[in-house]
């Protein structure tokens, strides 16, 4: 009996690695690995997908929602139909006690840990989330799970070719420099804040026991997706909406009198930090802003605050975190972004 069931477990896991391996492959490593290519001899992936070719957003308007809106979604559907079924594939076909071992502990291993295996996953932080959500569920330490949902942006490796191709490698240089103690001193900030928290920092729900076939996986897993899915993409929309709406408020104009003032900087990480672009839309954005004459620091500042966090993906991971962790995440960020802005201005990087 305890061979067949390390054989189930054995097999269940596999399935969760292949779907893995070749949805990334499928969404992320090759077209990336072509993108890349285009990077070096264009030095541009694209438009910015804040404002197109123009010197500021288009107004608030219900057309400017829908026209962000549909433009986000092109971008990254297959990438957040990924992240729910590896979130839930995650509770469906692996078993507790493995995630438990490999990030549920509160120290600096597990957080390392969540971080490194970050850097494949390649994926912007709304279709993070849902993967994000399926370790939390399945007992993911709170700083594992933090350094997993900032190193899929900020650990990218793919975007920090793109950066180095389009912008110049100084600037990748700086996303290094302060993108590793982003992941991994939040990630553990987030360990501290909750050690005293016990075993579970929310209340999750209780863990099911595991399947013992595999009609009975494939039901879990269709309705661990389907509740998800009903539960994420609504909230999701519609934030999506609402901020693709008043962009033109969070990035009013796009110019050279945008300086290296502090104002500038900080509501600029501010804003970054709330809105939500697709993965590596931040360089062709700062790409934009640097072309239209705006001053370093407020780009370098867009630059660390964009791909991290935004206001859905915050609102995605509400249950999954207590709310002074997420609060905690979001303002940090935003630190960093400034922090990048100052030393950007400091250094005369252009």
């Amino acid at each position: 009996m305890a061979v067949a069931s390390t054989t189930a477990r054995t097999v269940r896991w596999s399935v969760f690695a292949l779907l893995a391996v070749a949805g990334l492959f499928y969404v992320k490593w090759y077209p990336y690995y072509g993108r890349a290519f285009v990077a070096a001899s264009h030095h541009s992936i694209g438009h910015s997908i804040l404002m197109g070719d123009a010197a500021s957003p288009p107004a608030p308007s219900w057309s400017a929602a829908l026209g962000y809106a549909l433009a986000y979604g092109k971008a990254i559907w297959q990438a957040m139909v990924l992240g729910l079924l590896l979130g839930s594939g995650i509770q469906a076909l692996l078993p507790v006690d493995w995630v438990q071992r490999a990030l549920g502990r509160r120290d600096f291993g597990s957080v390392l840990a969540g971080g490194l295996l970050a850097v494949p996953g390649m994926m912007c932080t709304c279709c993070a989330a849902p993967v994000v959500i399926g370790l939390r569920e399945h007992r993911a330490a709170p700083g594992a799970a933090i350094a997993f949902w900032l190193g899929n942006t900020v650990l990218n490796p793919a975007t920090l070719v793109f950066t180095g191709f389009v912008l110049g490698w100084h600037w990748t240089v700086l996303r290094m420099l302060l993108g590793l103690p982003m992941v991994f001193g939040l990630g553990y900030l987030a360990s501290r804040m909750t050690e005293r928290d016990g075993p579970a920092t929310v209340d999750l729900p209780a863990t099911a026991p595991e399947p013992r076939s595999w009609p009975e996986v494939g039901r879990r897993w269709a309705w661990i997706f389907a509740r998800m899915a009903l539960r994420l993409i609504p909230e999701y929309v519609v934030i999506v909406l609402l901020l693709g709406a008043v962009r033109a408020w969070m990035f009013p104009h796009v110019g050279p009198d945008i300086g290296d003032q502090w104002l500038w900087i900080v509501a600029l990480a501010l804003a970054g930090m709330l809105f939500v672009i697709p993965t590596a839309g931040e360089v062709p954005i700062v790409q934009a802003m640097l072309a239209l004459g705006v001053a370093a620091g407020p780009a370098a500042a867009l630059l660390m605050t964009l791909p991290p966090v935004s206001l859905p993906s915050l609102a995605m991971l509400g249950r999954s975190f207590p709310v002074r962790v997420l609060v905690a995440v979001a303002v940090a960020v935003v630190g960093f972004g400034i922090l990048a802005g100052a030393l950007a201005s400091l250094l005369g990087m252009h």
